[in-house]
Parts: structure tokens; sequence; C-alpha cells
């Protein structure tokens, strides 16, 4: 079966308070057919930064979990392939470059997954972790949809064969520690309302070892000590987040 019937490109971006973000990555979306913005009523100019761009459509939906809103995202897109990017997220010129031909020229692919180069402020941060990170991106919307069971960490379901592309996307996830354990915070509650929803109860060593096991091994075993201060911080403070969804969880089941 070919997929490539219809080549023009949706890119899709879903925000919330991204003011800081979102002029540099619209203003490098030249390429795109369509660009939506699918916004959880953000309170900062991220409406404003949006709808100063005549080529992006902006539209607002409240926020119930990331699957759900990238699945409403979806479905106001009018080409066949869809880009979703997060806001912190850039494609360099040889991305961009291989994404146009790759939609173009594929008869076999239904979904693309993309590697990423994760940053730390404006540093690379080569381990730790994240150095196996690859995440979908790029896909035939007819081919794919994200499900419903996970809150965050979102799940795309693919009907076909994946492919991976071999640039790699920049991911500026860390600008700052107060952000960054912001967010993970957020992703530390939504998880704990995913497992309470699955009826997984907070076990008292499971909460007591696996942050600690998080920890080391994301520093020891994927070599976070070679990411000197930036390694501690990131395995911290994502050992942190595991701490979280305990903590959360544990009180779900206390108001229950």
């Amino acid at each position: 079966m070919k997929y490539n019937h219809n080549t023009n490109i949706s890119v899709l971006i879903i925000t919330l308070n991204e003011e800081n973000q979102m002029k540099a990555l619209l203003a490098d979306l030249d390429f795109a057919d369509e660009i939506i913005v699918v916004d959880s009523f953000s309170t900062d100019n991220t409406e404003v930064i949006c709808k100063s761009f005549e080529n992006v459509k902006f539209i607002q939906n409240r926020f119930e979990n990331y699957s759900s809103q990238r699945n409403f995202a979806v479905s106001h897109a009018k080409n066949d392939w869809i880009l979703f990017l997060d806001a912190d997220e850039r494609l360099t010129p040889e991305l961009k470059n291989e994404i146009l031909i790759t939609v173009k020229s594929n008869e076999t692919y239904a979904a693309f997954l993309f590697r990423r180069t994760f940053m730390f402020e404006n540093k690379v941060l080569r381990f730790s972790g994240n150095q196996n990170d690859k995440i979908f991106r790029l896909f035939h919307k007819k081919l794919a949809e994200y499900t419903s069971d996970r809150l965050i960490h979102e799940k795309l379901k693919v009907d076909g064969k994946i492919g991976i592309l071999k640039n790699k996307l920049i991911h500026y996830s860390y600008t700052n520690y107060e952000s960054y354990k912001s967010k993970i915070i957020r992703y530390g509650k939504l998880k704990a309302q995913e497992k309470y929803i699955k009826k997984q109860k907070p076990y008292y060593l499971l909460h007591l070892f696996h942050p600690a096991y998080n920890y080391l091994y994301n520093y020891f075993v994927r070599f976070g000590f070679l990411d000197g201060k930036k390694g501690v911080i990131i395995c911290y403070l994502n050992a942190y987040c595991i701490h979280i969804r305990y903590q959360e969880l544990e009180q779900l089941w206390n108001k229950k």
C-alpha cells in the first residue's frame, strides 16, 4: 500500500504558557503546508505570538491529558502526514530536508521515529539515560493514533511499518532548574493518576527503592557521571519525578 498520496505536511504543536519558545519554533516552519497550535488556555503571550504568524491556526482546548490533546490536534489537520513537535523542539536543516524527502518518496512506512539530542541549557547532555531517546514525530494520520490508556508519555499505535530518520531532533528540555522541576512534578502527578485509574497501589517498598534505583541506574549504568554536574542534576530530577508519582498515588488512594 502506498502511503504518500498526499505529501503535504501538517505541523501540530500543543502548548501551555510557551511564550519563550514559540517565536523561534514557528519562524522555522516555512516548509509546512499547515501549522496548528492547540493551546490549553495559556495565561502568558503564547496566543499573541502564535496569532502574529499568518500561517498559524490557533485553537484553544481544555487539557485533559496528553493523548487526548494530541488526538484532538490530529482531528483538525487537513493533510495525511502529521509532524508533531513540542514547543521546546527544533529541526535542524538536515532533518527538515530529510522529512520532506521522506514524505515525498515513502511508499512503505506508516510512521517514523526521531532520535533526539537532549540540551541542558545550551550544552548537549550526552548520557544520563537520554542517549537512546527515540520518539514518534512523523506519521500518516489514517494509520496511527494515540492510545487512551496513557495520560502522559503517550503511546502512538501504528498500523504499518515503522522507520527511523537519520538526523536528530534538538530537544531544549532543560532551560533552568525550576522550570524542569515543575515539568517533572507535573509529569509525576499525571503518571500517578494513570496508575490510579489502572487500580495500581503505592507499595511502600516501591516508593522507597524505585527512585533510588532509577537514579543509580541512570548515573552509573547509563553513564550519567560522564555528564558531570549536569548528570547529577538530571538523574536526581528524573528520580524525583518517580518519588512524586508514588507520593501522589498514595494521596489519591487515601482520598478514596
